[in-house]
């Protein structure tokens, strides 16, 4: 039996959870996303872009919910927050 990689929408909370944003129970992807680039400080800016920086370059299938939450809510924000300074 194979058994692949697969980032779904447990993995991301966790994954936010870890770097220390309050996530609420039952959140989905985007809700999640949603609530974390409310208010993006320079340091968690830096850990979002980190954490989607090791996502998408690991072997790891990321959900298309996932990756749709990612594109959507986290990588225009981290962009527009970049832009700032």
């Amino acid at each position: 039996m194979m058994h692949a990689d697969l980032i779904d929408q447990d993995d991301l909370l966790g994954q936010m959870r870890a770097r220390g944003f309050d996530i609420p129970a039952g959140a989905s992807a985007e809700q999640a996303c949603e609530v974390v680039v409310r208010g993006l400080t320079e340091p968690n800016a830096r850990a979002l872009k980190g954490m989607v920086e090791q996502m998408y370059t690991g072997s790891a299938t990321i959900l298309p919910a996932v990756r749709q939450a990612i594109d959507k809510q986290l990588l225009p924000a981290l962009a527009q927050f970049n832009n700032r300074g």
